[in-house]
């Protein structure tokens, strides 16, 4: 075939499938995958792929870029990562449908769960839309670097359909049940991939309120459960409860996909306390679901779930305690200056953290169980480094230890606290989760906690990690690896278009080189809507990233162009 756009050349082909990798040139036409083989005729670009990988661009389901989207054409950080296409809409939070008199709900809400700061969104969003439909039209208008598609999230729906009384949690009345039921049908039917709730009981407003869509009934679960069932399509996403009984959450979730006759897909960690193997009993419940014919999957994420704790960030060891709230609005620099007085270090070290919402206290206090990061991040830590214990190495407290960890680098230095996935102080849970036929790799929040997380750098970790030369103990082999990143959350989702390198795919693509793959340290840059911070983290070894057959990253830097676009429901799967 003549008049290729673009043919990689010379690349090892992963082609998402699990196939065998094999040597061979892949040919791009008209946005699509056009040949694979031998290819003698020129491409308009060329890009040669001799000692790389060449895989399908990553399809990451578990993000939270609802407001991004609508004020930045670039996804990052998912896209400095291989990603090609996100999933949206997650945990039952996001920006629609929504009444103008609803906004600032929605923002606490997001504020408070996801870590978006209040004023990034109000100078952020548009607020050009009112009903779900309308939020994918102004989706349609976007040029994005990315593919993005969405879900509907419950407590939008539930304070769209019930004003003041969802944020109360008061009951919903049949009424409101028949028209969430209805509303989910018009998502799904205008192009939503699925609805999503959450059961977490932290997931809270910034001042301690739980979101809407918490405590919920289960006949208001099965509402949108039904929804789905009515229209025929999309995937029920939930946050269990994390803590508590995990025979009965999956039970739960269970009966809910049943009823929705859909696919079901749920978050899955390893708790840093709690019973111990209540992973394994959901593990288990997921065997004989599974096992009788329900389409469920659990979606875990490759490393421990944490955060950083930092001077500059959202939280640090004395962010709450009375005696630092003036200095929080302050730049980095006074704040060191201001730090460094010996009189309000005594001050800071004698008081206690404060605040209304108590998840936002634990969060604090959790900061002895964190590690400094060092020079390159380290996401499996030793025991003996834990800030509690180097503390009691040296005869001190954790918080005066803390306290001059975080004066270092200028007051740059971040502190990482591995939380879930990491109770033993190994990834050996988390290889046992990702081994099981129903699980899939997720949970990276992409465009949330922009000062605490930065779980989007997943796939980067995920290729190293677990399919480097250097994975040693429990390695996953590349194409298997590669397909956990792209065939299968894809097909989880309903998006048969991509994922995989075949002719007549969606022309998604990375070219990879796996000897250079790796993570840089986060960093902060305040680069959001009002001068708003965010932590980045960069990637070496990406060569170049395709979508729709445009090179969007070479090198790692982005070249400009815009070619995503919303995704707008399930795509057949590619011949």
């Amino acid at each position: 075939m003549a008049g290729f756009d673009i043919v990689i050349r010379g690349g090892t082909i992963v082609d998402g499938t699990g196939s065998p990798a094999r040597r061979a040139d892949v040919g791009i036409a008209d946005g699509r995958i056009a040949a694979i083989g031998n290819i003698s005729s020129a491409g308009r670009e060329e890009i040669d792929a001799a000692g790389h990988i060449v895989t399908p661009g990553f399809v990451d389901v578990h993000t939270h870029y609802d407001g991004q989207v609508t004020w930045e054409t670039r996804l990052a950080p998912s896209s400095n990562h291989g990603v090609t296409t996100v999933l949206m809409g997650n945990c039952g939070v996001g920006f629609a449908p929504c009444k103008p008199d609803q906004r600032d709900m929605l923002v606490a809400v997001m504020e408070g769960v996801e870590d978006v700061p209040e004023v990034v969104m109000i100078e952020g969003l548009p607020w050009n839309w009112e009903t779900f439909p309308e939020y994918l039209d102004a989706l349609d208008d976007r040029r994005l670097d990315i593919d993005v598609a969405t879900q509907l999230p419950h407590s939008a729906l539930r304070v769209f359909v019930m004003g003041e009384r969802a944020a109360a949690h008061e009951p919903p009345t049949a009424d409101d049940l028949e028209m969430m039921r209805s509303l989910t049908r018009e998502a799904i039917e205008a192009g939503a991939l699925g609805v999503s709730t959450s059961r977490n009981l932290m997931h809270r407003t910034k001042a301690g309120e739980l979101a809407p869509s918490l405590y919920s009934e289960e006949d208001e679960l099965k509402a949108l459960a039904q929804g789905l069932r009515d229209a025929g399509n999309g995937v029920y996403q939930i946050i269990p409860r994390i803590m508590g009984s995990a025979s009965e959450e999956f039970a739960l979730m269970r009966r809910l996909a049943e009823e929705s006759g859909r696919p079901l897909s749920y978050s899955l960690l390893q708790m840093p306390a709690g019973d111990p193997d209540e992973w394994r009993t959901s593990l288990d419940e997921l065997s004989k679901a599974r096992a009788d014919g329900l389409a469920i999957k659990a979606q875990v994420a490759p490393r421990p779930v944490g955060m950083l704790y930092g001077l500059d960030l959202s939280f640090h060891p004395f962010s709450l305690h009375p005696s630092f709230r003036p200095l929080l609005d302050l730049p980095l620099a006074a704040k060191v200056e201001a730090m460094r007085d010996p009189a309000l270090r005594k001050q800071l070290l004698f008081e206690q953290p404060e605040d209304s919402n108590p998840v936002l206290v634990a969060t604090v206090k959790a900061f002895k169980f964190a590690y400094p990061m060092g020079e390159t991040p380290n996401y499996e830590p030793d025991l003996a480094d834990r800030i509690d214990h180097r503390a009691a190495a040296r005869g001190i407290t954790a918080e005066e230890y803390a306290y001059d960890l975080l004066l270092e680098q200028e007051g740059r230095a971040i502190l990482y606290q591995p939380g879930a996935n990491y109770r033993d102080g190994n990834l050996d849970a988390v290889h046992q989760m990702l081994s099981h036929s129903g699980t899939i790799v997720g949970l990276a929040d992409g465009g949330a906690h922009y000062g605490m997380i930065c779980d989007a750098s997943f796939p980067t970790f995920f290729l190293k990690r677990w399919a480097g030369e250097t994975a040693g103990e429990h390695r996953i082999s590349i194409e298997e690896a590669v397909a956990a990143l792209t065939s299968e959350p894809a097909d989880m989702i309903g998006l048969g278009d991509r994922g995989r390198i075949v002719v007549g795919a969606k022309a998604d693509i990375n070219v990879i080189d796996m000897a250079a793959l790796d993570l840089g340290l986060p960093e902060v840059v305040k680069d959001l809507p009002a001068g708003g911070r965010r932590l980045r983290q960069l990637a070496d070894g990406y060569s170049a990233t395709i979508v729709s057959g445009v090179v969007t990253y070479r090198g790692g830097e982005p070249t400009g162009e815009l070619p995503g676009r919303l995704v707008r429901g399930t795509r057949q799967m590619a011949a």
